[in-house]
């Protein structure tokens, strides 16, 4: 590995043009998603439409997940003092960009969700609380100076408005670096990466027993936190996996080579290893330690028309990626990772759904046309501000201190 400077054999200043064909199919994505969601919310259907809070949920959630993964694989290179991945920074740094858009989309949906349908009924309903009323649950009851609507609202504003201020200062600075140089901009990213992780790793568990464990406030685990971020986790890393794969089809990122995309799939392979071992810890400890009243969440998921979701998840997020990326070869090749990251990002669409339907949707389940249509339409906003994002700064961090590292990279 030499240190050579190979500046001069790349156009650093080129940009990636987000038009034609790409541009269509993520605003057709976007429409389709807005006839499917208008279709379940004026349906004269009661499951229909709580289908659909469900499905805005699950979306809005992945969304947000998806681009807090970016900011935190920005915050971690930093940390880390990597290298390798200087040249492929901007993509992670665009889908940090879009965070503020998406957090405020949750919002919306999670405050629809506590209100006019209300998604989060275990907890929020009338006379829950209340000694004197038939409804009172003695569980909720107990929960309720944490669960409750004025703190659960508080609490999402402040983690989500709080990634989402360290998310547009972190894309905001590597830009200002590019213009001015030096290292001040370098210098000061370290800083606040440093406390963003800290505070991302901290909140991250708490976000998530709030936005989704609490669908089913009467269950309760400590592994979900680290379960969720792990899904978020490869959720993100296969997101930048799919953007560096087909951005460089598109003739940019010509320093982005298969050393580059071998790391990204050993981070792919590796957490989804994570992944599979929290879910096994969650699933086993409640057994193994004989807590009976625990086993209600996955009795739920073992009925009929769950059970074989609950299977293909566990094939899609863990013997997909162990059989298909254990191989070296396999990670350097743009077909078969690009083939792995879709599956991935599919596979943890699905486990999101396990996750958030069978405690917001009650009876009369169903599956069609609002899952698959909302899903499209998030995919296609995703695509649609994550690509326009890119589009305006160079692909290139040219300033990076890491930035001959990264040309040079080889493994």
């Amino acid at each position: 590995m030499g240190t050579h400077n190979h500046h001069h054999d790349y156009n650093f200043s080129e940009k990636f043009q987000f038009a034609g064909i790409a541009k269509i199919l993520s605003l057709v994505g976007i429409a389709v998603g807005i006839i499917a969601i208008v279709m379940g919310l004026i349906s004269s259907d009661h499951i229909m439409v709580e289908r659909t809070y469900a499905n805005l949920l699950l979306m809005g959630y992945y969304f947000t997940c998806v681009c807090a993964a970016g900011a935190f694989f920005v915050a971690l290179q930093m940390v880390t003092q990597s290298g390798w991945s200087a040249g492929l920074l901007r993509i992670p740094q665009a889908m940090a960009g879009v965070l503020p858009i998406a957090s405020i989309i949750l919002l919306i949906i999670v405050g629809l969700g506590l209100t006019s349908h209300n998604l989060y009924h275990h907890w929020n309903a009338d006379g829950l609380t209340d000694p004197n009323s038939p409804a009172y649950d003695k569980l909720v009851a107990g929960k309720s100076a944490f669960l409750n609507v004025p703190g659960f609202l508080i609490r999402q504003i402040i983690f989500m408005g709080s990634y989402s201020i360290f998310a547009f200062v972190l894309t905001k600075l590597s830009y200002k670096e590019d213009l001015e140089g030096g290292l001040n901009s370098y210098k000061r990213s370290f800083k606040l990466s440093a406390i963003f992780l800290v505070i991302f790793g901290f909140t991250t568990p708490i976000w998530s027993f709030d936005t989704i464990m609490s669908l089913e406030a009467h269950w309760f685990s400590t592994m979900f936190g680290w379960y969720n971020f792990a899904a978020m986790w490869v959720s993100g890393i296969a997101a930048i996996v799919v953007i560096v794969i087909l951005v460089k089809k598109a003739g940019y990122l010509a320093w982005v080579n298969e050393n580059h995309l071998h790391d990204l799939g050993k981070l792919m392979f590796g957490f989804s290893i994570f992944w599979t071992y929290v879910w096994f810890a969650q699933f086993m400890l409640i057994w193994y330690s004989n807590i009976p009243e625990e086993t209600v969440y996955f009795y739920k998921r073992w009925e009929p028309e769950y059970k074989p979701w609950f299977w293909l998840s566990i094939i899609i997020n863990f013997v997909a990626p162990l059989l298909l990326l254990v191989d070296r070869d396999a990670k350097r090749k743009n077909g078969m990772m690009l083939f792995v990251a879709i599956l991935l990002l599919c596979g943890h669409w699905l486990d999101y759904y396990i996750m958030i339907m069978p405690g917001t949707v009650e009876s009369h389940r169903g599956f069609g046309f609002i899952e698959i249509g909302t899903a499209i339409g998030f995919v296609g906003l995703f695509t649609f501000l994550v690509m326009s994002k890119l589009s305006k700064h160079p692909l290139a961090p040219k300033n990076h201190p890491f930035m001959d590292e990264s040309l040079n990279h080889q493994i």
